[in-house]
C-alpha cells in the first residue's frame, strides 16, 4: 500500500511541476501582453496629435498637454503605484490598473472639448504609473532570481519594443481609417481582456501575517512633490524657466520632497525604506535608468521630428519607419537575456551601453534634408540592439537582492526616476536642438531641424557613454 502511494506521488510530481510551468507560462503572456498595452500607449497618440488639435480646437501652445498630462501624473504616482503593489497586492494592482486604464481610454475616445481629453490623459498616466510597477513586480515575484527571471524580462521588454512598433503603426492606421477617437478606444477591449484573464491566471497574492501599514503623509507628499517635479520639467522648456508658474512649483515641489525625506526617516512603516540604498545593484540601476531614458528615450522624438517636418511623412510613413528600430530593440532584449544569464548584469550593461553609443552616433552621419530612410538604416539597427540589451539589463540589476514584499517599491523607484530622466533629457535636448530655428520658415527651416536633430542625437550618444561609466559601478561579482 505504502509503495502504491510513493509511486503514485512520484507520477504525479512531474505533472504538478508541468502544470506549474503551464501557469507560468500563462501568467507571463498576460503581463507581457499588459507591457505591450504600455509601450502602444507611448507612442499610438504622438501619430494622433495634429488630428486631435484640429478635432477639438486645441491651440498651438496647449495641444502638448495631450502628452505632458500623461507625462506628469505617471512620473509623480509611480512610487506610491509601486508601494501600493507591495502593501495591497501585485495581481490586485495589475488589475486595477488596467481597468483604470480602460475607463480613462473610453472617457478619451469620448471626449468633446481640450479639457475632457487632458483629464483622460492624466487618469491614464496614473494607470500608467500603477501598472507598470505591479507588472514588474510580479515578474520578480514569481520567477526566481537568475535565468528565468532574466528570460521573463527578456520576453517583458521585448514585447514593450513590440508595443512601440505597433503603437506607432496602429496610431497612423486607426487614424487615418477611423479618426483620433479610435487611438483611445483601441485599448478598451485590450485592457479589458487582459484584466478579465489576469482574475484566473495570475497566482493570488501572497497572504501576508503581518499587519499592513500605509503611510498616507509620505504617500501624499511624495506623489505631489515628485507631480510637481516633473511638471517643472516637462513645462520649463514650454513656458520659460523663469516663469511665475514654473518657480512656485519648483519651490513647492522642493518643499513636499523635503517633508517627505523627514516623513520617511521617522516612520515606523515608511513608504519607502532608506534600507533600500544599501542595495549597492539597485542605486547603479536607478541612475542607469535615468541616464537610459534621457538618451536612448529621446531618440524617438527627434527621430520622429526628422522624419515629419524634414522629410515630410505622413503619421502612418512615420509609423512604418519605426519598424526597424523597434525590431531591433525588440531583439536587443532577447540577446540581453542570454548575455545576462552567462555573464554580469555589469558585463552585460557594458555590452549594452557600448553597441549603443556606436550605433547611435551612426544615426545623424546619414540625417540630412537630402538624404534617404537608408542612409540611417544602419544606425537604427545598432542602436536599437544596444538600447534592448541595456534595457533587459537594468532591470535584471534593479532587482537583484530585493526581498519580494519590496520588489513594487524598488520597482516604482527605478520607474520614477526613468520618467524623471526622460524628462529631463528631453529638456536639454530640445532646447539643444531648437536653438537655431527662431525666425526661420521654409526650406532654411527644414534645414535647421535637420541641424538640431543632429545636434540632439549626438548629445544623446554622450549621454548614454555616461550610462556605461555609470554601469561600472555596479557589483562586479554579483551573478545574474
Amino acid at each position: 500500500m505504502a509503495a502504491d502511494l510513493q509511486t503514485q506521488l512520484h507520477a504525479q510530481a512531474p505533472q504538478t511541476a508541468t502544470a506549474k510551468r503551464r501557469a507560468l507560462g500563462w501568467s507571463l503572456a498576460l503581463l507581457a501582453l499588459a507591457q505591450l498595452i504600455y509601450g502602444l500607449d507611448i507612442n499610438i497618440v504622438f501619430v494622433a496629435l495634429p488630428e486631435i488639435g484640429q478635432g477639438l480646437g486645441f491651440s498651438e501652445h496647449s495641444l502638448q498637454w495631450v502628452v505632458s498630462a500623461y507625462t506628469v501624473f505617471c512620473g509623480g504616482f509611480l512610487l506610491l503605484g509601486g508601494r501600493a503593489a507591495d502593501l495591497l497586492g501585485q495581481k490586485r494592482m495589475f488589475i486595477f490598473a488596467l481597468i483604470l486604464y480602460a475607463l480613462s481610454s473610453l472617457f478619451g475616445g469620448l471626449a468633446w472639448n481640450p479639457l475632457v481629453i487632458i483629464i483622460a490623459r492624466a487618469i491614464q498616466g496614473i494607470g500608467a504609473a500603477f501598472l507598470f510597477p505591479s507588472t514588474l513586480s510580479l515578474i520578480n515575484r514569481l520567477f526566481e532570481e537568475g535565468p528565468r527571471r532574466n528570460r521573463a524580462l527578456a520576453v517583458w521588454g521585448g514585447f514593450g519594443a513590440s508595443g512601440l512598433t505597433v503603437g506607432s503603426i496602429l496610431g497612423g492606421v486607426l487614424t487615418n481609417a477611423f479618426g483620433w477617437q479610435a487611438v483611445f478606444l483601441v485599448n478598451v477591449p485590450l485592457a479589458g481582456i487582459v484584466a478579465i484573464a489576469a482574475l484566473f491566471v495570475i497566482p493570488r497574492d501572497e497572504r501576508r501575517l503581518q499587519k499592513r501599514h500605509f503611510d498616507m503623509p509620505g504617500a501624499a507628499a511624495v506623489t505631489a512633490g515628485a507631480t510637481l517635479l516633473v511638471y517643472v520639467l516637462v513645462q520649463g522648456p514650454e513656458i520659460g524657466w523663469v516663469s511665475r508658474n514654473i518657480i512656485i512649483s519648483a519651490i513647492c515641489s522642493l518643499l513636499l520632497l523635503s517633508i517627505f525625506a523627514l516623513i520617511e526617516a521617522r516612520s515606523k512603516a515608511p513608504l519607502m525604506s532608506f534600507r533600500l540604498f544599501r542595495n549597492r545593484s539597485l542605486v547603479a540601476s536607478v541612475v542607469i535608468t535615468f541616464i537610459y531614458m534621457g538618451s536612448f528615450g529621446a531618440l524617438p522624438y527627434f527621430l520622429t521630428t526628422f522624419f515629419q517636418n524634414v522629410h515630410g511623412y505622413s503619421a502612418l510613413q512615420t509609423g512604418l519607419a519605426f519598424i526597424v528600430p523597434s525590431l531591433s530593440i525588440a531583439a536587443g532584449t532577447q540577446l540581453g537575456e542570454r548575455l545576462a544569464t552567462r555573464m554580469e548584469a555589469r558585463s552585460t550593461l557594458l555590452i549594452g551601453m557600448s553597441v549603443g553609443v556606436i550605433g547611435t552616433l551612426l544615426i545623424p552621419m546619414g540625417a540630412y534634408i537630402d538624404s534617404s530612410y537608408m542612409m540611417i538604416v544602419t544606425g537604427l539597427i545598432v542602436s536599437g540592439i544596444g538600447q534592448g540589451i541595456t534595457w533587459t539589463g537594468m532591470w535584471i540589476a534593479a532587482s537583484n537582492g530585493v526581498a519580494p514584499e519590496e520588489q513594487g517599491v524598488a520597482s516604482g523607484i527605478a520607474s520614477t526616476t526613468l520618467n524623471i530622466g526622460n524628462a529631463i533629457g528631453l529638456a536639454i535636448l530640445i532646447a539643444a536642438a531648437s536653438s537655431g530655428i527662431q525666425g526661420k520658415t521654409g526650406e532654411s527651416l527644414r534645414e535647421a531641424l535637420a541641424v538640431g536633430s543632429r545636434t540632439a542625437i549626438y548629445l544623446a550618444a554622450i549621454g548614454i557613454f555616461l550610462g556605461l561609466l555609470a554601469t561600472l559601478f555596479l557589483p562586479g561579482k554579483q551573478k545574474t
